[in-house]
């Protein structure tokens, strides 16, 4: 009678415990769902109803490879470098340590440690892919490398990739990641966590594609026909192979359509349970020598079979249930990383970087904006050593020991400063982005002037701030400057920056006439026979509060009469024009 009470009392408790978590969450106000909006050709993640920029971290900077207990410390780079979004890996072989066990306990401590710093998160799902391994795979699968098959090279050996035709590995992927979107339906009505990465850098680097004779079977049978139409082939046989229908091209696209199946099915798996908008990112080619001809998986070349630019289209037909197919950037030729932003800015495609990091590329946050990224989230694996190797005995400054190493200056630095200024005003800067109001561009090697069109008015930018001084900016000895120009009515703008300048001059067809040094002219075109001149009416410093402009101070005398300068400090300006 004794043992009845006692397990009669435990299961009163565990139900007692079960209605209190149910009526818990039952008190947490539901927020709206995030979602992707299209419109014109530009978009925007609403985020409670609103259009959102993501000023992320990735969780390079957190360790990601590292154990679960170490990630306390990093919160202080966080809170440094003004984020409101982090990127947080899922582990596959943590959450499901046995087949249908799954453990909840990080990503619960992840959504408390994320609410408590006030951001958002973005879980990013290291399952059947990382980095084009398997190496996230739950051990009793790897312990069953017959029933979770890895690939095969053209030598018929096994390589270290796994299979996109493994049945059994997308089942136990799928039923995994379905069950980790449930948890989150239940555990956030608050939606702390907005979008969610499916695998990690899909693809394979040893070898171009599977050899199996699985797929080796399907590369000889027709190719889809719905591939076919949307990338209008046209060959002599109406169901052409693959050899057919691609030519030097086969075995890569083959392998894109193959691994994108594959992600696609995970990613519609966890979207019928919980539709957050989802993503895959991809480890690129070089968009200028993507390699020789025929060749575009050779080892050492690129990630054959991930979303990389010369394969999109068919990512896009293969996997539907994915949202944004957004480029890992570490290109560090400037040309070569502009050149990957305008290849993922596409018109069925959000531009969003979830990993970037390369010398001096902080300013290239503001080319990004210029072609209407939803967020940037910057990555350094050179961050780990500082961020967790520091001694806590040390620490003096904010970041206490990290303060002054060569990662913060050159990394860390430059980031806080865009987050610093765009942070306050964000949900705007998204908004005017969306409605196609936003132009921002950022100083390159040689061009250090640009001219910004905006209807009756041209926004002139000149890099290497010269404050309170007539001469004209010459460049930054190292390429820092970034400029953003907002047009918010007719004659009013929006304008910030780091180390530019930055002047309008009415718009016309006519001819310009040029500003002459210490003579006190403004920026002037000749407009239906007469000179129209630029004029200030107001400029105003100021700051954004829950969507509201605050006036901190006014701008005029040698404030203004050589244009609006921006050096090292984070100002927002409010610009009124007229001409004369």
């Amino acid at each position: 009678m004794k043992t009845t009470s006692v397990v009669l009392a435990a299961v009163l408790a565990a139900v007692v415990t079960t209605n209190v978590v149910v009526t818990l969450h039952a008190q947490v106000k539901e927020s709206p769902l995030p979602r992707l909006v299209n419109k014109d050709g530009r978009f925007a993640l609403f985020v409670d109803d609103a259009p959102y920029l993501i000023l992320g971290a990735e969780d390079l900077m957190l360790g990601v490879e590292s154990t679960w207990p170490r990630r306390p410390k990093v919160w202080l780079a966080m809170d440094y470098l003004n984020v409101n979004t982090v990127e947080i890996a899922v582990y596959w072989n943590q959450f499901e340590p046995q087949p249908g066990q799954y453990d909840y306990a990080v990503i619960d401590r992840l959504l408390t440690e994320a609410r408590q710093h006030n951001v958002r998160l973005v879980p990013l799902w290291f399952a059947t892919y990382k980095n084009g391994s398997q190496h996230y795979m739950p051990e009793w699968m790897l312990l069953a490398p017959d029933r979770y098959s890895h690939m095969v090279d053209k030598d018929g050996q096994a390589v270290d990739s796994p299979s996109p035709f493994a049945t059994a590995s997308l089942e136990a992927d799928q039923s995994a990641f379905a069950a980790l979107m449930r948890h989150l339906k239940e555990v956030d009505p608050q939606r702390t966590v907005i979008m969610v990465q499916v695998e990690n850098e899909t693809g394979t680097w040893s070898s171009v594609r599977d050899y199996s004779p699985a797929a080796q079977k399907l590369f000889e049978a027709p190719v889809p026909p719905e591939l076919l139409r949307a990338l209008r082939v046209k060959t002599a046989s109406p169901s052409p192979n693959w050899q057919e229908a691609f030519g030097p091209d086969a075995d890569e696209y083959f392998h894109a359509w193959s691994v994108a199946r594959y992600v696609g099915q995970v990613a519609a798996a966890g979207k019928a349970v919980y539709p957050l908008p989802m993503f895959a990112n991809c480890a690129l080619r070089d968009p200028f020598h993507p390699g020789p001809p025929g060749q575009p998986g050779v080892p050492g070349n690129y990630e054959s079979g991930g979303p990389t630019d010369n394969v999109l289209p068919i990512w896009k037909v293969a996997a539907p249930a994915l949202d944004i197919l957004a480029p890992d950037n570490y290109q560090n030729d400037p040309a070569a990383y502009l050149k990957v932003l305008a290849l993922y800015h596409r018109d069925d495609n959000p531009l969003y970087l979830p990993e970037t990091g390369c010398p001096g590329g902080a300013r290239f946050f503001f080319s990004a904006l210029g072609l209407q990224a939803i967020g940037v989230s910057p990555a350094s694996d050179t961050t780990e050593p500082y961020l967790l190797g520091a001694e806590a005995g040390t620490q003096t400054g904010k970041l206490g020991a990290w303060e002054g190493s060569r990662m913060v200056e050159e990394f860390l630095t430059p980031w806080a400063m865009n987050f610093r200024l765009i942070g306050p005003m964000q949900r705007e800067i998204a908004r005017l982005n969306f409605d196609g109001k936003l132009q921002a561009v950022a100083e390159e090697q040689g061009r250090v002037t640009e001219t910004l069109p905006f209807g009756s008015w041209n926004a002139e930018v000149a890099y290497g701030s010269l404050r309170y001084n007539h001469h004209a900016p010459a460049g930054n000895p190292k390429p820092t400057g970034r400029a953003l120009v907002a047009q918010l009515q007719d004659n009013q703008f929006l304008v910030t920056g780091y180390f530019c300048r930055v002047d309008f001059r009415p718009a016309g067809a006519g001819s310009h006439r040029p500003v002459a040094e210490g003579t006190g002219q403004t920026p002037s075109a000749m407009i239906d026979g007469k000179w129209q001149h630029r004029q200030f009416l107001r400029v105003e410093e100021g700051t954004y509060e829950n969507g509201v402009f605050k006036l901190i101070r006014t701008w005029n005398g040698g404030e203004t009469d050589w244009g609006l300068n921006f050096g090292e400090e984070p100002v927002v300006l409010r610009v009124s024009l007229a001409t004369y």
